[in-house]
């Protein structure tokens, strides 16, 4: 009897621990899409900006 309370119990822990990876995973690849969404429509900004700091960078030296 003791035996299977504890096995229930640690079940349930393992499956806990499983849907919070699962959710950290969805959270994560979310934050990349929407990083990548980003950087598709500020894409020209993006650029931009970039070289404008690239040129003042190699313009010093």
């Amino acid at each position: 009897m003791m035996k299977e309370f504890w096995y229930r119990i640690i079940a349930k822990c393992r499956n806990k621990c499983r849907e919070k990876a699962g959710m950290e995973l969805v959270q994560v690849a979310i934050l990349i899409a929407i990083a990548i969404a980003l950087g598709i429509i500020f894409r020209t900004q993006i650029t931009g900006f970039v070289n404008k700091i690239f040129s003042k960078l190699n313009g010093g030296f």
